[in-house]
């Protein structure tokens, strides 16, 4: 997913977004565990994928609110 794909998100669907990109990041782990998963990559790209998921959520929190 493109940062500005997230950039347009909401906190609520960031958040599900978070919550299954964690789900895909262990799924993928078990896998490397079992010798079933071949591409590492995957691995590295779920994590820089959650990154940027709680980077742009705390970005979010901290944005002054407009009157």
């Amino acid at each position: 997913m493109d940062l500005k794909e997230l950039k347009i998100k909401n906190s609520s669907e960031l958040k599900n977004l978070l919550a299954e990109s964690r789900e895909r990041l262990r799924d993928l782990r078990f896998k490397l565990a079992q010798d079933a998963q071949k591409d590492v990559r995957e691995i590295r790209s779920a994590k820089k994928l959650i990154a940027r998921i709680l980077t742009l959520i705390k970005q979010q929190e901290l944005k002054p609110v407009k009157k």
